[in-house]
């Protein structure tokens, strides 16, 4: 197969066209049936690819290893101990080596900087796993799994994203809601909001695409008629004790629970997250938090949502592996 994205890479939303991502998607459906019916072809046999993590993951680790073993490459994972990138050799030179020996890399970590760094300096294709700015693997994830949730186009999707706007998930969404001429809902406090240059990044970009973007500090207002409430933790990888207590109180009217799904007025609604979420107290640094912070039916979602009929979380996690297959195939053939 030719593809049109062979050889570019994927590092952030907006490097790449509407009509881009619907391929993207599009393939992704495709290499998700064939697999389930046992006809999926390898187009991959004899690739390489390296999996850069300076920040752990269990759902993109798994996703990129899968997806290239069902297509017939191999991977190398380095921990974020197994290299010298960033510690005795420098991001351009780091880039330069595994360029010269892979087929394309994985990175997932904290500056966009650093893996724009390895995607102009690698002459290979580089993926984003996620970074402190933007998620581009995991929007294609949400976006095929409310299309086949829902059976709408893209650009009749309606959904609301509730909670800490500030960072690479929502970010991520309303420039993606953008392109895809989606209508997407922001619910946070002020100070939560995204940051304005990227909310203008979106609406310029919805100006052609005819999306709607809401930014309200009202979650009944966002979550009104929606077909999907999604959130995100509140409190990210490696912040401080420090931070729990105020971080919570900010957003405590922003929890998704049964009050807030029934006011979407839609019986249909779901939920989604992109994991891991603090819904219950039976991981360590979950039982942490509630215990600290009182929450006793859970943080950014109660334990009675995340279980309940209306919640896609797990089928949301499985497309991160079809969704990121489809990067593979498209960019490496």
């Amino acid at each position: 197969m030719t593809s049109p994205l062979s050889g570019r890479s994927f590092v952030k939303e907006v490097d790449h066209t509407p009509d881009e991502l619907r391929y993207l998607l599009g393939l992704s459906s495709a290499l998700k049936s064939a697999k389930a019916n046992g006809t999926e072809e390898r187009h991959l046999t004899g690739k390489s690819v390296a999996l850069l993590f300076e920040k752990t993951s269990t759902r993109t680790r798994a996703a990129f290893e899968v997806a290239a073993y069902d297509q017939g490459a191999h991977v190398t994972y380095f921990d974020p101990s197994g290299s010298q990138m960033g510690h005795k050799e420098s991001i351009a030179d780091t880039g330069r080596v595994l360029g010269r020996m892979y087929d394309a890399i994985q990175y997932r970590g904290e500056r966009q900087v650093d893996i724009e760094e390895l995607a102009r300096t690698a002459g290979v294709p580089v993926y984003n796993g996620l970074t402190d700015e933007w998620h581009p693997t995991q929007m294609l994830a949400d976006f095929l799994t409310m299309h086949e949730e829902s059976g709408k186009d893209y650009s009749d999707l309606s959904y609301a994203f509730v909670g800490d706007c500030r960072f690479n998930m929502a970010r991520s969404h309303v420039v993606t809601a953008a392109l895809l001429g989606s209508d997407i809902r922001l619910a946070s406090p002020g100070s939560y909001a995204p940051p304005p240059e990227v909310l203008e990044m979106a609406h310029d970009i919805a100006a052609t695409t005819g999306a709607s973007i809401t930014v309200t500090e009202d979650v009944d207002e966002a979550v009104k008629g929606v077909d999907f409430v999604h959130t995100d933790v509140w409190v990210s990888m490696g912040e401080p004790k420090g931070v729990w207590s105020g971080r919570v109180e900010a957003l405590r009217a922003y929890q998704v629970n049964t009050p807030l799904m029934r006011a979407t007025g839609n019986d249909a609604a779901k939920f989604m997250h992109c994991l891991p979420a603090f819904h219950d107290a039976n991981t360590k640094v979950g039982a942490e938090m509630i215990a600290h912070t009182g929450m006793t039916d859970g943080l950014e979602v109660t334990d009675e949502v995340f279980e309940s009929d209306a919640s896609v979380v797990f089928p949301q996690a499985e497309n991160r592996l079809h969704t990121i297959k489809a990067i593979l195939v498209a960019t490496l053939t």
